[in-house]
């Protein structure tokens, strides 16, 4: 049995054997790092040999993987069965169902644990059954009201906290690509490349529907003089007042000061003063990891995909949570992944196209107070 934590639908589709899924989930960490320069990813660099692996040593042998296992699920002999004809294999319904069917379970496999490195700190992740919905109870925050009473009076006054309920139904999220499967068997177009790409695309989507529902909810929050957990403009006295507010209407659950690099970049003392070196964690993060007594956290930035070259998270907001009480945004994720790809004579010119279909929904659901500053 694996040392990771799959979902019940990648327990069954593994029956077992989790080498190909644990070496894929090793690659995409390699893939991430290697596209991201992101020094802090984890993935394996000695082979089981004692010798080093390059990632590219890595992609053969993960597009070996996945052609093996395919191939074991069709029951399909390459050699016997197709004279070791890519072409022909390809025309086989079975060869390309199965193909995007283990595409699909890596995918769900990635996806629940990839989410909450981009949106955990705001949003809590449940993965549900097929047609199901999901529903989660938000519970009172308060305190109960002690009243002062005299000798003579029986109690005080009464008293009475209720749970809320909401609802989140999944909808479906499509991604439609064209594909060539005689090349993509042939190792011409690699596979596990597309599978990362396909993995990232829909965690960036995902992302972005996460964190709008949360921006949206915050952007609403009262700007009350004094009271109001919505404030316009950046000093030391207004962000330690609402990581006051946030940390007290938590029941003392620590608050933590979030947002974009560009945004963070904004937290300093209001003594001009102030002196750091190239080596400070301000010169070396392009923010400072705490400030009045609270951490900061950074968000990753996100392209938005439906503007050229523009970015989703917004770096004139602040974010004021507390991670330990309950999340503001809830995802719920439905089911397995399903794919569908049409057979190389569908389509006169022999084009294909590949459609990866995966539900899921997005949802405010809470009972924990929060905060936002803008710059």
């Amino acid at each position: 049995m694996s040392k990771r934590k799959y979902t019940d639908a990648v327990i069954k589709f593994a029956a077992g054997n989790y080498k190909l899924h644990d070496y894929f989930a090793d690659y995409y960490q390699h893939y991430l790092a290697k596209q991201e320069k992101d020094s802090k990813r984890e993935f394996v660099t000695i082979a089981e040999d004692g010798k080093p692996i390059s990632f590219a040593e890595k992609e053969v042998s993960m597009n070996k993987m996945f052609f093996a296992d395919i191939m074991r699920r069709t029951g399909v002999d390459f050699e016997r069965d197709y004279g070791g004809s890519f072409e022909a294999l390809a025309t086989n319904p079975m060869v390309g169902h199965h193909t995007y069917a283990v595409v699909s379970s890596m995918i769900d496999m990635i996806l629940p644990n990839s989410i909450v490195e981009t949106t955990g700190l705001y949003a809590d992740s449940r993965v549900i059954g097929w047609g199901d919905n999901a529903a989660f109870v938000v519970k009172p925050n308060d305190l109960f009201y002690v009243s002062k009473t005299g000798h003579a009076q029986r109690r005080g006054e009464i008293q009475t906290q209720s749970s809320g309920m909401v609802t989140i139904t999944p909808e479906w999220h499509d991604v439609t690509v064209g594909t060539q499967l005689y090349k993509v068997l042939a190792g011409i177009d690699s596979l596990a490349e597309f599978t990362a790409k396909a993995v990232r695309s829909i965690e960036t989507s995902m992302t972005l529907e996460v964190y709008t529902a949360f921006d949206t909810a915050m952007s609403a929050l009262s700007s009350t003089a004094t009271t109001g957990l919505q404030i316009a403009g950046y000093s030391q006295a207004n962000i330690t007042r609402l990581c006051e507010q946030v940390t007290a209407w938590n029941q003392g659950s620590k608050a933590v000061i979030v947002g974009t690099r560009q945004a963070l970049v904004n937290i300093l003392p209001n003594d001009a003063n102030y002196r750091y070196s190239l080596s400070d964690p301000y010169a070396t993060l392009g923010y400072v990891p705490s400030a009045f007594g609270y951490d900061i956290m950074m968000l990753p930035q996100v392209a938005d995909l439906t503007t050229k070259h523009g970015l989703a998270l917004s770096n004139s907001h602040i974010w004021i949570v507390s991670p330990s009480s309950q999340k503001i945004v809830k995802l719920v994720l439905e089911g397995s992944m399903l794919s569908n790809t049409t057979q190389p004579f569908d389509n006169a010119d022999l084009s294909q196209t590949t459609t990866l279909r995966k539900s899921w929904g997005v949802g405010v659901a809470t009972n924990a107070v929060a905060g936002l500053l803008t710059i």
